[in-house]
């Protein structure tokens, strides 16, 4: 998921939303909110998964003893079956990255998650704000911020192409306290003293 484009000469500028380093932290903080999770499932966009973040994921995973297994799903039939099958399983967890199906059908995973009490942590805060158990992410308003100042340079006369692509520099957790409780876990006051924003 990112925002660069292409300069009239082929090279691309911009700014990248994601970047793979990212994806190692999504097991962590779901072993660290519920620490007998031991399986998780990567909710991925079927048509365009990405291979390289679900690599990311299976090797921090895999350092602190959770299984993880890959859920690629297109609509909201495959999304309810895979959220539905994981809740049969106990100690798991859901991991939703940044891909298509994710924004798209954005409430629906909530609510899915949510019903079937599938301990999730999203790639944005727009998810937890939303009703979601955490997210961890790129904060994306910054990104724009400094998009705008790519901008500036380039009507002032530098050349797209001499701009490099830029990778997020600032991240946020976001914990939903009250949706973490109805699924009968306590957070951490250490976890929640590292978070951006709570949410009660």
């Amino acid at each position: 998921m990112s925002i660069p484009w292409l300069t009239p000469g082929g090279n691309a500028t911009g700014f990248s939303l994601m970047e793979y380093g990212l994806a190692a932290k999504w097991p962590e903080l779901l072993k660290e909110i519920a620490p007998d999770v031991v399986r998780v499932a990567v909710l991925r966009d079927s048509t365009s998964a990405s291979i390289g973040e679900f690599a990311v994921i299976q090797c921090a995973a895999s350092s602190i003893g959770i299984q993880v297994s890959s859920a690629s799903v297109r609509d909201p039939v495959e999304i309810e079956r895979a959220i539905k099958a994981l809740s049969h399983e106990p100690n798991g967890g859901l991991i939703v990255s940044a891909n298509a199906v994710s924004i798209i059908h954005r409430d629906l995973i909530i609510a899915l998650a949510n019903r079937y009490k599938v301990l999730t942590v999203f790639w944005q805060r727009t998810y937890a704000t939303g009703g979601g158990h955490l997210s961890y992410g790129p904060d994306v308003f910054d990104q724009y911020r400094r998009a705008s100042s790519y901008v500036d340079r380039i009507l002032k006369g530098e050349k797209p192409a001499d701009l490099p692509v830029q990778a997020p520099t600032k991240y946020e957790l976001v914990i939903n306290l009250k949706t973490a409780k109805a699924l009968g876990l306590t957070v951490s006051p250490i976890l929640l003293a590292r978070a951006d924003e709570v949410i009660e």
